[in-house]
């Protein structure tokens, strides 16, 4: 039995915690075709929780491992191309500019880090006393 129709509920994957989310728009294959699964992935996006902090003025640190990553030339490395080790923080981007000594565009959601990075964050922050 063939589970294809030609409408899906389209989904975006977060760039910070790779979960799938749904975006609220149906997808229509205009020659009514069954081409599509129930649930269709179009791109990326931010899952509410991550947009949320987002739009408080938080950039996401996410942490990836570069021996299981790939990257382009320049060093930079495409959301696809991240393994997520699962460890995050967020920084407000006016911290984050002191920390690493570079700003983070207003539109941008995340960096991607190597691992050491956000234990050596932790290691600079205080314990609240009691």
């Amino acid at each position: 039995m063939n589970n294809k129709s030609h409408v899906s509920f389209e989904q975006h994957v977060c760039l910070v915690c790779g979960a799938r989310f749904d975006t609220g728009a149906i997808l229509l294959d205009r020659h009514l075709r069954a081409s599509m699964e129930h649930q269709t992935v179009t791109g990326w996006g931010l899952c509410p929780e991550h947009q949320k902090l987002s739009d408080d003025g938080f950039v996401a640190l996410v942490e990836c491992d570069p021996q299981r990553s790939g990257s382009q030339a320049g060093g930079r490395m495409k959301p696809e191309q991240a393994y997520r080790t699962g460890r995050l923080a967020h920084l407000r981007r006016a911290v984050f500019a002191q920390v690493f000594n570079v700003s983070v565009a207003d539109d941008q959601p995340c960096v991607f880090v190597e691992p050491g990075v956000i234990e050596q964050l932790q290691s600079m922050v205080t314990p609240a006393a009691n």
